[in-house]
C-alpha cells in the first residue's frame, strides 16, 4: 500500500515516519527542497501550554489598531481576495470566549501527545537538542500581569504545571543579563529544541527507512476514480496513491479547492534572527507578552529571536520593519541586549498555515475517501508536528486515534 504525503515540513515528515513504521510504502513530495521551510526558523517550542487558539476575543480590535503600525506584531495586509475575506469573517466569528474555552482541552491533549512523541523520537536516535526546561512568559504591565494570573489558573485546572514568578525570581533564573519585568508566568510543562537539527536528523532517518523524498516537485492536481484519488499529478509526472496526506502548510487551501473542499486558511508570515556564539545569554526560553516576541536559547551556542503574524500574500517581499519591531521589543525587556538590525537577506521568514478558528485541520475527508488532511497549525506547527504524524498514521490504518479529533475536523466549514 502506497501513501503519498504532500509537504516536506514537520507535519508531512512526521506523517511519513509513522506511516513507514506501520508498513506503508511512502513518498513525500514537496514544491521546494525541504531545507528551509516554516519548520526550520520557528522558536522551537514544544508547548502543551499553548491551549489558547489564535482567534481570541479582542485580537480583532487590537489587530485593527496594529495595522497602522509598520512594526506591530500582528498585521493583516488589506487586499481584494475572496479567500482572505472569507477567512476574516470566519476568524471574527470564532473569536469568542466560548470557543476559546472549548478549544482548551483538545489543544492540551494534542500538545501532551506530541510532546511524548518527541521524547519517543529521542530514543529512536533522532537528534533535536531537546531540553525540558519550561518557558517563561514575561510581563511588564498590570494588564498582562492580571492576564497571566488568569492564564495560570486555567493551566493548573487543566493539569499543567504553571506558576507566577516575581521579578526577583525571574532575575535569579537569568543571572547572565538584566531582566526588565514585573514578573513572569512559568510553564514548567513546556520544552524546546533546535528545529534545524531535528529536521535534518528526521530527513536522514526517513531516507534510512526507505522513504522516497522528492523535492522541487510541485503537485499540480489529482486524478480520481469516483470518490478516490488514484494518482497525484506533479510537475515531473505523477504517483499512484492508495492514500494521500495533504500537509502542504500555507499552500494547502489551493490543493484542497481542486478537490472541491473548502479549507479556510491563509499564510501568516513570521520572522526570526538566530545568533551563534554570542555574548548574550538566557537560560530559559521566554515569551515577551506585551511585545509578542519569542526568545529561545538553543543547541548550546545559539539564541533565536522571532515573532510577528503578518497575514499577507506569499508573493509579497519581506518587510524589515517587522524585524525592527522584534528587536525593539527585546531591548525593552532585556536592556543589555544590543542587537543591530541585520540586512533583510540575513533574516529568516516563513508562512504559517492559519486556520479560520485557530485549530488545526486534522482528519479524514468525507468527500474524498482516501484523503487525510493535516494542516492549519499556525504558530504551533512544530509543537504539534510529531503528534500530528502519529494521528495521520492511525487514521490511515483505521485505528482509534490517540485523541478525539472531532474539534479538528478538516471539513468543519464545508
Amino acid at each position: 500500500m502506497k501513501a503519498i504525503v504532500i509537504g516536506g515540513g514537520i507535519v508531512g515528515l512526521s506523517a511519513a515516519l509513522y506511516l513507514r513504521q506501520s508498513g506503508w510504502e511512502v513518498v513525500v513530495v514537496d514544491k521546494d527542497d525541504m531545507q528551509n521551510n516554516c519548520s526550520y526558523g520557528n522558536a522551537g517550542y514544544v508547548s502543551p501550554s499553548h491551549f489558547v487558539p489564535l482567534a481570541t476575543p479582542g485580537i480583532v480590535k487590537q489587530g485593527l489598531k496594529w495595522m497602522l503600525n509598520p512594526e506591530s506584531p500582528f498585521y493583516v495586509q488589506p487586499r481584494l481576495s475572496w479567500p482572505l475575506i472569507d477567512w476574516g469573517f470566519k476568524f471574527m466569528k470564532a473569536a469568542t470566549p466560548e470557543r476559546v474555552k472549548a478549544a482548551a482541552i483538545p489543544l492540551r491533549d494534542f500538545g501532551l501527545l506530541s510532546q511524548q512523541c518527541y521524547v519517543d523520537w529521542k530514543s529512536q536516535g533522532i537528534e533535536m537538542a531537546y531540553e525540558h526546561k519550561g518557558i517563561l512568559e514575561y510581563f511588564q504591565t498590570a494588564e498582562k500581569e492580571d492576564h497571566a494570573h488568569h492564564f495560570c489558573e486555567d493551566a493548573v485546572k487543566l493539569g499543567l504545571e504553571a506558576e507566577i514568578l516575581t521579578a526577583g525570581q525571574v532575575q535569579a533564573m537569568e543571572p547572565h543579563t538584566r531582566v526588565n519585568v514585573k514578573g513572569a508566568l512559568f510553564f514548567k510543562c513546556d520544552a524546546h529544541m533546535y528545529p534545524a537539527r531535528m529536521m535534518h536528523s528526521l530527513l536522514s532517518k526517513l531516507r534510512s527507512m526507505g522513504v522516497e523524498l522528492l523535492s522541487n516537485e510541485a503537485v499540480k492536481g489529482f486524478e480520481r476514480q469516483g470518490s478516490r484519488i488514484t494518482r497525484v499529478v506533479t510537475a515531473k509526472g505523477g504517483h499512484h496513491a492508495d492514500i494521500v496526506v495533504l500537509a502542504s502548510g500555507a499552500w494547502s487551501r489551493e490543493l484542497a479547492a481542486s478537490l472541491n473542499i473548502s479549507l479556510p486558511l491563509v499564510g501568516g508570515r513570521g520572522y526570526s534572527i538566530t545568533m551563534e556564539d554570542t555574548a548574550y545569554r538566557l537560560n530559559h526560553p521566554a515569551i515577551l507578552m506585551e511585545g509578542r516576541v519569542a526568545i529561545t536559547p538553543m543547541d548550546g551556542n545559539k539564541i533565536r529571536f522571532g515573532g510577528t503574524m503578518e497575514i499577507t500574500s506569499t508573493k509579497e517581499p519581506p518587510r524589515i520593519n517587522r524585524v525592527k519591531g522584534i528587536l525593539d521589543a527585546v531591548k525593552r525587556y532585556l536592556p543589555e541586549f544590543d542587537i543591530p538590525l541585520p540586512p533583510i537577506g540575513q533574516v529568516w521568514y516563513g508562512y504559517r498555515p492559519c486556520s479560520a478558528d485557530g485549530l488545526p485541520y486534522v482528519g479524514r475527508s468525507r468527500k474524498v475517501d482516501n484523503l487525510i488532511m493535516a494542516t492549519g497549525h499556525a504558530m504551533i506547527g512544530l509543537s504539534l508536528g510529531a503528534g500530528t504524524g502519529k494521528l495521520v498514521a492511525e487514521l490511515a490504518n483505521e485505528q482509534a486515534t490517540s485523541i478525539d479529533l472531532r474539534p479538528f475536523d478538516p471539513e468543519r466549514y464545508n
